[in-house]
């Protein structure tokens, strides 16, 4: 006895397919909460042995909530599923969720490791940080371009006397400094590592909090 279990996930809705001893006994969708998903596993299988879904960007949320929910998640490569998932004559979410329930009764699939919540932080801060740093270099690049549409020519520089130029050549140009101002103040902000939001990164690794004013 016990059920096996595939989810489609994805933005919206997941599609679910619950199998016991070779036959598909359910399928629904739902929203795609993992709470939400657990409340109908819990009615419609109630002895899980494992439940299989594939990478995507949600992929680590849903693995580790549905672990904390009790489930035996399962992550399986997507480009290895979909060889069996093809095989399948209309390709539907439904369809899908079927065939990743047949993988996990049969247990035909490669499990994936999936990252920790604290790994993830990490790369996310430096995935972060990484675009910052593009960033600071993008705008004024773009207030540069901008500018010269005008003819005003920013001259060379960096940090303060870059910004001290805009102002300047600004004075009396009303109306393009409305739109140059907001991006010079979202550079200024970038550069400063306190974005107009209020936060900020923690230094410690593996952990964001907010920054008091």
């Amino acid at each position: 006895m016990g059920e096996y279990i595939g989810l489609d996930v994805s933005l919206n809705e997941a599609a679910i397919s619950v199998r016991r001893d070779g036959t598909r006994i359910w399928r629904g969708k739902c929203p795609s909460d993992p709470n939400l998903i657990a409340e109908v596993l819990r009615k419609r299988a109630p002895e899980p042995k494992r439940v299989v879904s594939e990478t995507d960007p949600l992929s680590v949320w849903f693995y580790h909530a549905l672990s904390a929910e009790g489930l035996p998640a399962i992550c399986v490569n997507a480009r290895h599923a979909k060889a069996a998932l093809d095989m399948a004559p209309n390709k539907t979410d439904a369809n899908d969720a079927d065939g990743l329930a047949h993988l996990a009764e049969v247990g035909f699939y490669r499990e994936v490791r999936v990252k920790g919540c604290d790994s993830m932080l990490i790369r996310t801060l430096v995935a972060a940080r990484t675009r910052s740093v593009q960033i600071t270099t993008e705008l004024p690049n773009q207030v540069r371009g901008l500018m010269k549409t005008f003819g005003l020519v920013v001259p060379r520089g960096k940090g303060g006397t870059f910004e001290a130029e805009v102002q300047r050549l600004l004075v009396g140009q009303e109306e393009l400094a409305r739109i140059i101002l907001p991006v010079l103040e979202a550079w200024r902000s970038v550069r400063s590592g306190r974005p107009p939001w209020g936060g900020s990164f923690s230094p410690v690794p593996g952990r964001v909090r907010p920054v008091s004013s």
